[in-house]
């Protein structure tokens, strides 16, 4: 079969490999129809490749049809279409049990002392292959995959892998008031459908803040007050828009592809020329983020309000400002969403109509060979990608 591989840093290709088979009587395998470039396979793109070796299969964001089943799966059958959660989780455990299937106690990896294995992400979470190939191996076949209806397109399920679900958590996690103002950082594919999901569920005013003018105008097409984070007066600007006191949360949707802090990119870059065993030594031990995103967030948000962080950062010892986090009394959440946990909200929403605009979500549709261009372009945020789908 044909899958998106890592070669190195800025490097992947579309290369032939075997196709996977069942390994387990619980298995299945999918044959893809359509999966998304996340932001973190960015990080894979750039700093992460200490933890990859050359050849490993991307994607954690698929759907398609099952292909194959093992002995023992009675959920689902050959010609299902599915959509597949990017956690590898088993449903079943103590963790999966209270709604933490990010945590699953059977897939965690405790050789790198993280939680639960993720699809197509290096050897921090398990090195599973990923779905951004024809065909995926996919465990725990009657408790994992999503079953979704026939008919509509699959950009209105597609979603369910992970963008929606962590909007979602984002949006939960961030504990907006009925009415209330949240502020989102970043307007890429999570943060925009962050904005959907909290003014979907009663959020009074969203402020989205980015630096990319399209997707500062896709936003308040969609009715977010956008602003551009290059603003110098950015921090009075919301702080004016929201009585003198701040949003009530802020959901930062960035993560440590932050821009604003030029030391933290040149510590990146810096790392990534060692060897990489030492490149990994040091990004799970020594704070390699640009931390701006989470700054700004602390900063603006009000006295006693919420920050929900649903970007990904990757140093063991950033530094953080306890002190003025003490002081203004913030609460804060974070972690990887819990797929299964939010679809029982969600699925409705997605089946009975198309409320958070999926099917027009996706700014690209390209060809799986296309994928190195693709990666490209979404990477350096040409030509208003916001989100890209491969479709084999």
């Amino acid at each position: 079969m044909k899958a998106v591989t890592w070669h190195g840093k800025r490097d992947v290709r579309v290369d032939t490999v075997p196709d996977p088979r069942i390994e387990q009587p619980t298995d299945v395998v999918v044959g893809i129809t359509s999966s998304g470039i996340c932001g973190s396979d960015l990080h894979l793109y750039e700093v992460l490749g200490p933890f990859l070796d050359e050849g490993d299969i991307l994607g954690h964001e698929p759907m398609g049809v099952v292909e194959e089943v093992g002995a023992e799966v009675t959920a689902v059958r050959p010609g299902d279409r599915v959509v597949i959660p990017f956690n590898v989780s088993c449903g079943t455990c103590f963790m999966c049990g209270q709604g933490l299937h990010s945590q699953c106690e059977t897939t965690q990896v405790h050789e790198q002392g993280n939680g639960a294995a993720l699809f197509g992400y290096t050897k921090l979470y398990g090195q599973v292959p990923g779905g951004q190939a024809e065909f995926l191996r996919v465990p725990f076949g009657n408790t994992l995959p999503i079953k979704v209806p026939d008919g509509p397109p699959d950009d209105r399920f597609v979603y369910l892998s992970d963008v929606l679900p962590t909007a979602w958590q984002a949006v939960e996690y961030a504990a907006i008031p009925d009415g209330g103002s949240v502020a989102v950082l970043g307007l890429g594919p999570i943060g925009d459908m962050a904005c959907r999901v909290a003014q979907h569920r009663g959020a009074g005013q969203v402020i989205g803040v980015d630096l990319v003018p399209e997707r500062l105008e896709r936003a308040r097409l969609n009715g977010v007050d956008a602003l551009d984070v290059r603003d110098a007066d950015l921090v009075k600007v919301i702080r004016d828009k929201t009585g003198g006191r701040g949003p009530d949360a802020v959901i930062d949707a960035v993560g440590m592809e932050a821009h604003g802090s030029p030391t933290a990119q040149l510590t990146q870059q810096m790392t990534s020329l060692l060897p990489d065993a030492l490149q990994g030594w040091l990004m799970k031990r020594v704070g390699v983020d640009r931390m701006h995103a989470l700054y700004l967030a602390i900063e603006i948000v009000r006295r006693g309000g919420t920050i929900s962080l649903s970007g990904v950062y990757g140093g063991m010892a950033d530094p953080m400002p306890m002190l003025r986090m003490f002081d203004k009394q913030i609460q804060l959440r974070m972690g990887q969403a819990n797929v299964h946990r939010w679809i029982p909200d969600i699925l409705p929403l997605v089946v009975d109509g198309d409320p958070l605009g999926l099917e027009s979500f996706a700014t690209h549709r390209v060809r799986l060979e296309s994928a190195p261009a693709a990666y490209q372009m979404f990477q350096q945020k040409r030509d208003g990608a916001v989100k890209v789908l491969l479709q084999p």
